[in-house]
């Protein structure tokens, strides 16, 4: 039985792995994306990079927070363009960055 990550809207993890067939959680979760295997294969550049991407849109959660963050426009464009990343031709060799 695989192993699932299971994800909001925005691509945020909102569980971090529960095992299930595949037609159990397509069944049952909108957003999901199934774990690499075992470490006998090492996950994939895109794997590394969503995991990456989830760690940056985590640690600029509480920015966003700030009514008075002096970048907060630039903050709320880069967060845009993690949520984005993976469905771009950028995916996964160039990751975005804070401020262009």
């Amino acid at each position: 039985m695989a192993k699932w990550i299971i994800k909001d809207a925005d691509g945020n993890i909102t569980n971090p792995a529960i095992k299930g067939t595949e037609d159990w959680v397509k069944a049952n979760f909108e957003h999901y994306e199934e774990l690499p295997p075992s470490t006998q294969n090492p996950p994939s550049k895109e794997w590394e990079e969503r995991r990456w991407r989830n760690g940056e849109l985590h640690n600029t959660d509480v920015l966003l927070l700030l009514p008075d963050h002096p970048d907060k426009d630039s903050l709320t464009a880069y967060r845009q363009a993690l949520r984005d990343w993976p469905s771009t031709g950028d995916f996964p060799d160039t990751r975005p960055t804070l401020g262009s």
